[in-house]
């Protein structure tokens, strides 16, 4: 059964993934529609049933961004990228053009692999104005060396990819990722006035400030080398 799309703010949507797919989020915003994440390869037609059922077909998607580089959140990419611009922070745009697989862990399992390709290499600070919504990358390593977190000014919502999740769970920290550089970019985020976090996996941060708190306090018991609460992701 298809998980019907689900409307969380004016114009966006939650994309639910299934499996270790990452969530999708679809901004319908005045000037461009705006994919965050493509989720991994194998989900593609159950995002494409979800972006149907909201009256759009792959084509009306203009822009994906890819919070960081990781297969469960670019696997879907080869599919928009001939339509759509697709953007990620030039970290994770690296590792994604050249191929690294041992840091993206894609591979598509087809005998004749399509390259993935990166249109816009973003930097820390880089602005998507959409009209009704105004998008601001902040470049937030730890999880990836190519993390970001996506902040709408309109809303202060953030989209967090694998960087935050609720009740400050930790993401694993991956070969390019440093639990230093993680505990930098969540206390950068911590500055930020923040309603509500959209992470890239299960469910909505309805509590930022605690959730960012207990972050890094996990985070600090990872350098300490005791037992953090932590996801495989």
């Amino acid at each position: 059964m298809t998980d019907k799309p689900e409307a969380i703010q004016e114009g966006i949507y939650l994309l639910k993934g299934q499996g270790k797919g990452s969530h999708n989020y679809l901004i319908r915003a005045a000037y461009r529609n705006v994919l965050i994440d493509s989720g991994l390869d194998q989900n593609f037609l159950h995002l494409e049933k979800q972006l149907i059922s909201l009256g759009l077909k792959v084509k009306d998607v203009d822009v994906v961004i890819n919070t960081h580089e990781h297969v469960d959140h670019i696997g879907s990419n080869r599919y928009f990228q001939e339509s759509a611009l697709i953007a990620a922070h030039r970290f994770a745009a690296t590792k994604i053009t050249l191929e690294d697989h041992y840091v993206t862990l894609y591979r598509s399992g087809d005998r004749n692999e399509v390259p993935l390709r990166i249109h816009l290499w973003l930097e820390n600070r880089s602005l998507f104005d959409l009209g009704s919504h105004t998008l601001e990358v902040i470049h937030t390593p730890g999880h990836t060396s190519g993390s970001i977190c996506i902040y709408e000014f309109k809303t202060k919502i953030v989209f967090s990819g694998d960087t935050v999740f609720a009740g400050g769970t930790l993401s694993y920290i991956a070969e390019s990722g440093s639990v230093g550089d993680y505990i930098n970019s969540i206390t950068r985020l911590e500055a930020r006035k923040i309603s509500m976090i959209f992470p890239g996996h299960g469910e909505i941060c309805r509590n930022p400030e605690q959730d960012l708190s207990q972050a890094i306090v996990n985070a600090k018991k990872l350098l300490q080398g005791e037992e953090a609460v932590s996801a495989s992701l």
